[in-house]
């Protein structure tokens, strides 16, 4: 961070005062609430959720392609509502989009 962002301030209209730029950031992104993450046919997911794959998915790296149909157990979101964390056999990080899974 550099002195200009810890000098500059923004009149925040909620309290009627100048506060910090950094501090109006936090407040903002408290305010977004939580991101909710759908599944390809609406469904919302939560972490904890299994999940199936509706589309061959060709994994970069592994040299393994996840045939549609495959169970992935035990998702966890991500900062982006597109992506989720995952685990399966012998893949070590794999990151899914959400378009391309259902709720099971």
């Amino acid at each position: 961070m550099s002195s200009t962002d810890e000098d500059s301030y923004v009149f925040d209209e909620a309290s009627g005062e100048w506060i910090n730029a950094a501090a109006a950031a936090a407040i903002n992104a408290a305010a977004d609430g939580p991101m909710e993450v759908r599944d390809a046919v609406g469904n919302l997911l939560a972490d904890g959720d299994q999940v199936t794959l509706i589309k061959d998915l060709t994994v970069k790296g592994a040299g393994q392609t996840l045939k549609r149909g495959t169970l992935i157990k035990s998702i966890r979101l991500t900062g982006d509502a597109q992506e989720i964390d995952c685990r399966f056999d012998g893949i070590k990080g794999l990151v899914l989009r959400a378009e391309f899974v259902k709720k099971r």
